[in-house]
């Protein structure tokens, strides 16, 4: 798969999950349990408060993000590691006109309730994701079977 950030690409392959977020994938991992994608925001935007059963590493490409539960800012070029447990809630500020940012996630986004219980409220996983691309990919006109190419 080639991706260039500077270059115009046809918008279909994003695959929307809110109306500021989505996601272009680049490997679903079937065999292994993990993806890789690009997250992307337009605008400022939030990724609900959520865990991690397994280690995550991201690359900045384009704009900044944090989360709300520390102090740091990952701006261009910045690599960041997400430990297996932690809890935290994605942020791009609203002055950032797009974020993109390469996600290598291994295991279960566990989406989590606000509060000290941290009840699990939903979740995304290499099987989830697969399954809105393929839904997306059918729905926008390029086809369900245009996600076999990022399959493993």
């Amino acid at each position: 798969v080639n991706y260039n950030i500077e270059k115009e690409e046809d918008e279909r392959l994003w695959v929307p999950q809110t109306p500021c977020l989505s996601f272009r994938p680049l490997c679903f991992s079937v065999s292994q349990g993990y993806y890789v994608n690009l997250l992307r925001f337009k605008g400022g935007g939030i990724l609900g408060r959520h865990r991690h059963s397994s280690p995550v590493h991201a690359l900045t490409l384009k704009g900044s993000w944090g989360y709300k539960e520390h102090s740091w800012h990952a701006k261009v070029g910045t690599y960041v590691f997400e430990p297996p447990g932690e809890t935290h809630t994605l942020i791009v500020d609203e002055d950032c006109d797009e974020m993109i940012a390469m996600f290598h996630v291994t295991g279960a986004l566990l989406y989590v309730e606000e509060g000290e219980e941290e009840n699990i409220i939903g979740y995304d996983d290499v099987f989830t994701k697969l399954e809105k691309a393929k839904k997306w990919y059918a729905e926008c006109g390029l086809g369900e079977d245009y996600v076999e190419q990022f399959i493993r």
